[in-house]
């Protein structure tokens, strides 16, 4: 026979458990929201400058808000029918051919891909954990691991996690743990910037070389890449929105919502101090890894050991909790093939060795393009900036259909068209940057 929807959804990791919380939305939307990519945001202020870094920072905030917004008004677009998943919404909204054709990759990147940038940024972490606990001449000096080796070992350990937690919605412990690490790393960094001081002949000014032509404009497109890519997760909003009770008298967008305005306001209060306090500390001083290498760089000598490994603690954890929040909707897409073909829900055998698959195949493009990182603002381009700040928009006026050049409909028509010329820019810039610095390729060599 055939299986209908709401049985087949209530098989499935995303949507096996709606009883979530607003509470438990706040941790996830937290744990998702905030990444590593935050540490790169002074390095988008020297391309910049004060004045516009502030203003570029502003307006991605409050535009990835406003779509978030648009998200959760459209998760239940007729009452008892629920999209909680992005590429149904995004059937719904245009097709399902086109619909497919536009969100299959972005939403597999966003999955598969910052689950490859998690296990790439986790395992340098804990390396440079290692090395700051065992010196040279110590006992655990000689013991050092490759690359792979650390690549390896946090895969393991995400993977271990992710057997214990059958669905989205019983991993809001994780989460919990994840939230709070990503506010603490994020705070302690730009709190240690205070107070450890600027270093010496520290300057603001954008040197000329740098302002004028196409190098001007490759690095102010650059700039706004990278705070444009520092907003994450909004390809879990509508799955997050799925793990709430939603019924006639509670719909679920209103506890939804009350959740996405705390945990945003967490993450403005993670983002802004971080990106102006590491400007303000380092200047045109920080270096393109971002604001961590700064640190370690001016005041590794005059910092306790215990409290810099502390910063790559948190950050190694926090990798490891997104890294379940992230890998959910890849999970999900392979455990619906299996349970629409075999028309039953997935024995428990099946979704471990599902698990292990993805986590096998994350960990052999890690170590297969441990560049990927210099790729991000390429693939970023294509994936991430459309989906987060263009998608919403059309899907508005496709599905609540808003009166012609009235002004929802002109809002979203200009919103969404301004995202794909800045997507196609930002496209532009980063081959362009990739063709100028040459790309590093260091294939199985991490």
């Amino acid at each position: 026979g055939v299986v209908n929807l709401s049985e087949l959804e209530s098989w499935l990791p995303l949507t096996e458990s709606r009883n979530g919380s607003t509470f438990s939305a706040i941790l996830h939307l937290l744990c998702s929201g905030i990444g590593f990519q935050v540490l790169f945001l002074p390095v988008a202020f020297a391309s910049l400058g004060w004045a516009w870094g502030i203003i570029c920072l502003s307006i991605a905030f409050m535009w990835q808000l406003y779509t978030t917004w648009l998200l959760v008004n459209l998760h239940e677009p007729v009452p008892g029918i629920r999209c909680s998943r992005f590429v149904r919404m995004s059937i719904l909204a245009f097709g399902p051919k086109l619909g497919k054709l536009l969100a299959i990759f972005p939403v597999m990147y966003l999955s598969g891909g910052s689950c490859v940038m998690l296990i790439i940024t986790a395992g340098s972490s804990m390396e440079q954990l290692f090395n700051i606990i065992c010196e040279e001449g110590t006992m655990c000096g000689s013991m050092s691991l490759s690359g792979t080796q650390w690549f390896l070992i946090f895969t393991c350990i995400a993977l271990i996690i992710a057997q214990l937690f059958p669905n989205l919605n019983s991993i809001a412990r994780v989460s919990l743990t994840g939230a709070i690490t990503s506010i603490g790393y994020c705070t302690m960094i730009w709190a240690l910037s205070i107070s450890k001081g600027r270093p010496n002949d520290v300057s603001y000014g954008i040197p000329a070389a740098d302002r004028t032509g196409m190098t001007g404009f490759g690095n102010i497109l650059n700039a706004i890449g990278i705070i444009m890519l520092a907003f994450r997760g909004h390809n879990l909003i509508l799955e997050i929105q799925g793990t709430l009770p939603s019924d006639s008298k509670h719909p679920s967008r209103k506890s939804m919502w009350r959740g996405v305005m705390v945990s945003y306001m967490i993450i403005a209060m993670c983002l802004f101090p971080l990106a102006i306090v590491g400007f303000w500390a380092y200047g045109n001083k920080i270096p393109e890894e971002g604001i961590l290498t700064a640190f370690t760089k001016f005041h590794g000598q005059d910092t306790s050991k215990y409290v810099i490994g502390l910063i790559y603690i948190w950050l190694t954890i926090s990798c490891i909790t997104s890294y379940q929040i992230y890998a959910m909707p890849a999970f999900d897409n392979l455990e619906f093939i299996y349970a629409s073909s075999k028309k039953r829900r997935c024995p428990g055998w099946v979704r471990a060795g599902i698990r292990l698959f993805f986590g096998g195949v994350t960990f052999f493009v890690a170590v297969a393009f441990p560049f990927l990182g210099k790729l991000a603002p390429l693939i970023g381009g294509m994936a991430a900036v459309p989906l987060t700040f263009v998608y919403p928009c059309f899907m508005w006026i496709s599905i609540r259909k808003p009166r012609p050049k009235g002004a929802m409909w002109s809002l979203n028509l200009g919103v969404g068209s301004i995202g794909i010329v800045l997507s196609l820019l930002l496209i532009v810039a980063a081959v362009w940057k990739l063709d100028d610095k040459g790309l590093n390729a260091n294939f199985f060599r991490p």
